[in-house]
């Protein structure tokens, strides 16, 4: 009887010593709550609680799957550990008041497909690493600080469905590598500091439903290739200065709005000709 019962409890004792997660998970989020101030969240960890237990984590098999902290007062910096949560596939930490740059590693988390840091105050530029991340399917940025060019290697991420990157201080032209996102479905760059003209690489968006590229620099006519964007259900591109414009459109038939860019980019065509 001894003997069962001491089997039991080392099986027990295994079981519970499974269901952890692995050190090095938990010291990368134990520094994401030291690098925020972590006690002074809206909903805190209590950090002698399993992982599991934790406000925002999700965990599965073992493994640190997400990370949903959003509007919970997350100050500070992002610390470069968070690259070690290699099977992390979610991380939404936006509506806070994180600020620095993007740590490095965060690039290395080749699980990764929704990185969601909007409303907070982020800076510098957004790292050509970016493009590492090919499994991601939405990258939200907006209302941040970030400067400089959009990455070209923006156009490495195949499976990206939305893309918001709008009120930044982005500068430079709309990268034409966007045009390779065959699967993207929200494009929003709105008021920002892009200059130069529209691609007419968008056209090749076919599954596009939202373009917002309004309140920047941008010049030259709207494409006549937009026109191919058959799905589109809102166009943004007011508050630019372009030399055809039509009127902002928002989740309308996507008839509507193929009338309309069909009429402005004809009358700029017929300008042109004239």
């Amino acid at each position: 009887m001894k003997t069962l019962k001491l089997t039991f409890i080392c099986l027990f004792t295994s079981l519970f010593v499974s269901a952890n997660v692995s050190k090095i998970e938990k010291d990368a989020l134990i520094a994401l709550y030291n690098s925020t101030q972590g006690t002074q969240w809206n909903t805190t960890w209590d950090l002698n609680t399993p992982v599991s237990t934790w406000h925002g984590v999700t965990v599965k098999n073992d493994k640190v799957v997400s990370i949903n902290l959003f509007r919970n007062n997350l100050k500070g910096s992002l610390p470069q550990e968070l690259g070690n949560l290699k099977y992390i596939q979610g991380i939404n930490l936006g509506f806070n008041k994180i600020e620095g740059n993007l740590p490095t590693s965060l690039f290395n988390l080749k699980e990764l497909k929704s990185l969601q840091l909007f409303v907070n105050s982020l800076d510098g530029n957004i790292p050509s690493e970016i493009g590492q991340l090919e499994n991601l399917e939405v990258l939200e940025l907006f209302s941040n600080t970030f400067t400089g060019d959009i990455p070209a290697t923006i156009g490495n991420l195949k499976n990206l469905k939305v893309l918001v990157l709008g009120s930044n201080f982005l500068t430079g032209n709309i990268p034409t590598e966007i045009s390779a996102l065959n699967n993207l479905e929200v494009l929003s760059l709105i008021d920002n500091k892009l200059e130069g003209q529209i691609p007419s690489e968008l056209g090749d968006l076919v599954n596009l439903k939202e373009l917002v590229i309004g309140s920047n620099a941008l010049t030259g006519n709207l494409p006549s290739e937009l026109t191919n964007l058959t799905n589109l259900e809102t166009i943004i591109v007011s508050g630019n200065q372009l030399n055809n414009d039509i009127a902002s459109i928002v989740k309308s038939n996507p008839g509507e709005i193929q009338m309309k860019l069909h009429f402005a980019t004809d009358t700029a065509l017929a300008t042109e000709e004239d």
